[in-house]
């Protein structure tokens, strides 16, 4: 487990409970770490391309000339403003992408990685916790794994999901609240995310906290951790990166999964990822979950398919909690799009068709979303 992450100063003295910000994969590797002024090699280990170059092509491609090297916070584009806007407490992404310079790639097709020194692209967001408990942190082996670790700690960044053995792979970020306690961050990875069993920390070997299906038996046995570690007053999210890449279906399993979680370990936030779109979003007992947050960094733009899910679309996810009964208070969601490796914000039009498919896919879970004048969206519920 990293150090203790202490709190930011909240944005005026009105804003009350803790707000936290979620997005899903930030993916810093390949054509994005190509970009940013330290990277890695270009040679990747794919079946149709050979240079991570040929990403950054496709981009330039699709909306225009890339001006590189690029600062490293480029990347970030317009969330920089949103996060001072907001101000969140914590800052908090599901890192897809392993920091390193190894060269031990996984034979599994596509392998993500990113310069360490590239990794200032995370401080210059002022990230405050990475997940790396998904299916791309072993990469590049466990050289890589360490690595990964290592350069995220000499940063300051928190980590949860991974690390040199079973004990620390389960164990929480913690980020001190100050007077509202701590925030802790469990991280899960699921096989249906296609996190390879062998990937699975043991009592003496490293790896991502693993999940092997999602069993009733199973949240058992991860409520049981959470509360092993809790304290009143903490405020817990458990990021589980599971499902497929591409779909809005939520399964019944899913959905017993993160109740089991919320009326066991009282739990105030599923953070659920791996789509590379938004899924459904559900409010139960008060307390959040995010079927899958879609993605937020990545170097997809010019890649042809599924247009259909608007991956191009990035949302970000600003929480905020009561930490005295760790209920929901807020969601608001800010759309964003990606175009050449930048985040800006889309079009009237676009922020609309995301509206609509979050009140569809959400509908059936008693959710809704209505537009706020400033063009965010804000989450609708019946509050218990």
């Amino acid at each position: 487990m990293s150090a203790t992450r202490q709190r930011r100063p909240a944005a005026s003295p009105e804003v009350c409970g803790i707000r936290l910000f979620l997005c899903g994969d930030v993916m810093t590797g390949r054509g994005i770490d190509q970009v940013l002024p330290a990277p890695c090699g270009p040679a990747i280990h794919e079946t149709y391309l050979s240079s991570a170059f040929d990403y950054v092509r496709l981009a330039e491609l699709a909306h225009g000339q890339i001006s590189w090297p690029v600062e490293p916070s480029y990347i970030w584009g317009v969330a920089l403003d949103e996060f001072e806007r907001a101000q969140p407490c914590f800052r908090i992404v599901n890192l897809e992408t392993a920091v390193t310079h190894s060269i031990d790639h996984a034979a599994k097709g596509i392998n993500y990685r990113m310069s360490p020194q590239n990794a200032s692209c995370l401080v210059a967001a002022g990230i405050d916790c990475c997940v790396l408990a998904n299916n791309h942190v072993l990469d590049w082996g466990l050289a890589g794994l360490y690595e990964t670790l290592s350069v995220l700690h000499g940063l300051q960044i928190g980590t949860a999901g991974a690390g040199r053995d079973r004990t620390a792979a389960e164990a929480p970020a913690v980020l001190d609240a100050g007077g509202d306690g701590r925030v802790l961050v469990f991280a899960l990875a699921t096989p249906t995310s296609g996190t390879p069993r062998g990937w699975a920390a043991a009592p003496r070997r490293a790896g991502v906290n693993f999940l092997p299906d999602l069993a009733p038996a199973r949240a058992h046995e991860v409520a049981a951790k959470i509360v092993g570690v809790k304290r009143p007053g903490d405020v817990a999210v458990l990021s589980l990166h599971w499902g497929p890449n591409w779909g809005y279906e939520v399964s019944a399993a899913e959905r017993k999964f993160a109740h089991a979680l919320i009326e066991e370990a009282d739990v105030s936030i599923v953070y659920g990822h791996s789509s590379h779109h938004p899924r459904p979003i559900e409010v139960y007992r008060n307390r959040l979950i995010l079927y899958g947050c879609g993605d937020f960094i990545n170097d997809y733009e010019g890649i042809a398919g599924y247009v259909e899910f608007r991956g191009d679309l990035r949302p970000m996810y600003f929480v905020r909690i009561d930490p005295v009964s760790g209920d929901l208070l807020e969601l608001e969601i800010v759309p964003l799009q990606a175009r050449r490796f930048r985040l800006v914000y889309p079009t009237p039009q676009d922020i609309e068709w995301l509206m609509v498919t979050l009140e569809r896919e959400s509908r059936p879970f008693s959710t809704g979303v209505e537009r706020q004048d400033d063009g965010r969206i804000g989450l609708v519920w019946p509050r218990a």
